[in-house]
């Protein structure tokens, strides 16, 4: 089994499913939480109830969730004709680690159209050498990352850089044909923008994320397992938060995912 379907696994419970961490996922404190997006989500895909894709999954980390089990409970909160509405729940030790609101959709083939525009004058992967992942947290070898740019973390000066802009490719270590659980993961692979701004390393905690899903499973079918692109930016840094947006790229260029979240930093 690949590591990530280990991480994401779930056991069924009489209240819902019961969760494990992963070492292969850890963070510098809990979880990364990309992976703590994808078991949440997976909670509602792997429901009786549930109906359609996902398009949108929002997730609010409340507190570090500690090495070991912890419980999920999800609900359809509401099931309309074209939509259905989730409300997904995990606990430790008595108290909530993360809350989460999902929302399925029964996709009916209409008019579409692209705004979006994909990055441009991307190198091939193939020609980037692949970020080192010593020294680095564990999640991070869990994913192979080559940067335009060069590995930014090889570059820690110290100065303050004009923007946090990034351009990346990425996929899944060992490769993994792509489904919703793991491109909800992906979504959250944008190091925190701080560290591009400032070069250097801050203590950082993401509170929330939204990821919109733009694909559908046919686009993920066409994907398989080769590399996404990823953009990132932030919009402003202020008295201990900033935000940070990102798209997500097929090798063809199709728009797969767009996302937001906000993050806490320290000084």
């Amino acid at each position: 089994m690949h590591p990530f379907d280990q991480a994401i696994a779930l056991k069924p419970t009489s209240e819902g499913f019961e969760a494990h961490t992963s070492p292969d996922y850890a963070n510098m404190v809990g979880p990364y939480g990309g992976v703590t997006c994808a078991i949440l989500l997976n909670a509602a895909l792997q429901h009786p109830d549930r109906l359609g894709v996902p398009i949108a999954l929002t997730v609010n980390f409340a507190a570090p969730i500690a090495d070991g089990p912890y419980s999920i409970t999800a609900r359809a909160a509401r099931t309309n004709r074209s939509t259905q509405h989730w409300i997904i729940e995990a606990t430790q030790g008595g108290g909530v680690v993360a809350l989460a609101t999902a929302v399925f959709a029964q996709r009916r083939s209409t008019w579409s159209a692209d705004e979006a525009k994909p990055p441009q004058d991307m190198p091939a992967p193939e020609t980037l050498p692949r970020m080192a992942t010593d020294r680095r947290p564990t999640w991070v070898q869990h994913y192979d990352m080559r940067w335009p740019q060069g590995d930014v973390f090889q570059q820690f000066d110290g100065q303050e850089y004009p923007d946090s802009a990034t351009r990346a490719w990425l996929r899944d270590d060992p490769p993994r044909a792509m489904d919703f659980a793991s491109l909800a993961a992906i979504s959250d692979h944008f190091l925190p923008r701080i560290f591009m701004r400032r070069r250097r390393l801050t203590p950082v905690g993401s509170v929330s994320i939204t990821t919109y899903f733009h694909a559908d499973e046919a686009a993920l079918l066409a994907q398989g397992d080769r590399f996404v692109m990823g953009t990132a930016k932030a919009l402003k840094f202020h008295n201990g938060f900033f935000d940070q947006s990102g798209e997500i790229w097929s090798a063809d260029g199709d728009l797969l995912a767009s996302t937001h979240q906000t993050v806490y930093f320290k000084e």
